[in-house]
């Protein structure tokens, strides 16, 4: 069996002694604690042999969720953190050939890095505090746009006996409608949504879709950085817009540790520490 002379670290957080009792991480490993003295910062970690974590596609991603579910633990245990990535290690330091104990431990150079760091860190996580993400994905059911639409090209006597052609040439047409309508319905609650979430959210940044859908056009895809007191003023916004438009479609997700709004820094730093 290898043995664990490295760190596999999942987040840096503000020092709470009990912040992972309990918790598991990847593979049900336990989670500890390192603390770094003459700070207000810890690391979250599990033991670890000195190799990334390698497998299948599906094995990587329960990895993955194993991992989140971790974050997200401590995070509503501490109210802040600043999550790593996937696969972030830090190992023990190799020992020079004439001296072979003395490369740093994987515990030191992390604690080390950290108290190098604190104050960025300290300041961090201090302006995440009470902050969450939410993930907001708005598009319009280009059917539901169109509902009623009989069509100008419709012949009075209705498609029976049109041949496949003309059947084919009245789909686009109906298809090409649609997806106007749904544009323009879209260019017009673009700019009042984006607005009304501006007002609500501390920090705003648009995103690619988070999965698309056959016959929906996209609106807005965006994640907010809010304070959690305003979570449910968010959903009331959306709410709201439901109802006033039919063929809006929502996918509201959080709240979730703040993870689009941290600066990376620290990320790129630690995995200049990995094996």
């Amino acid at each position: 069996m290898t043995e664990d002379t490295a760190l596999y670290v999942y987040a840096l957080l503000p020092d709470r002694p009990d912040a992972a009792d309990g918790v598991t991480g990847i593979d049900g490993r336990p989670l500890r604690l390192v603390r770094v003295p003459g700070t207000s910062v810890a690391a979250l970690v599990h033991d670890a042999a000195p190799a990334p974590l390698e497998g299948s596609d599906d094995q990587v991603r329960r990895w993955v969720e194993e991992q989140s579910r971790a974050v997200d633990t401590v995070w509503e245990r501490t109210g802040s953190i600043l999550p790593m990535t996937f696969n972030v290690l830090v190992a023990d330091e190799p020992s020079p050939e004439d001296r072979p104990a003395a490369g740093r431990s994987a515990e030191r150079r992390l604690t080390e890095w950290v108290t190098e760091q604190a104050a960025d860190i300290g300041g961090q996580l201090e302006d995440l505090a009470g902050r969450c993400e939410l993930r907001v994905d708005i598009t319009v059911d280009r059917t539901t746009t169109t509902a009623g639409d009989t069509g100008e090209d419709a012949p009075e006597s209705g498609p029976d006996g049109l041949s496949p052609g003309m059947r084919r040439l009245m789909a686009k047409q109906r298809e090409h409608r649609a997806r106007n309508a749904a544009g323009q319905l879209a260019d017009t609650l673009h700019a009042e949504i984006r607005h009304r979430l501006l007002s609500l959210a501390e920090d705003y940044r648009d995103r690619g879709p988070t999965h698309r859908v056959a016959g929906e056009t996209d609106v807005l895809c965006a994640a907010l950085l809010v304070r959690r007191e305003d979570i449910d003023t968010v959903g009331t916004v959306l709410t709201e817009l439901r109802a006033r438009q039919p063929a809006v479609r929502i996918r509201f997700l959080g709240p979730w540790p703040p993870y689009s709004f941290i600066d990376t820094r620290h990320r790129a730093r630690a995995e200049e520490m990995a094996p």
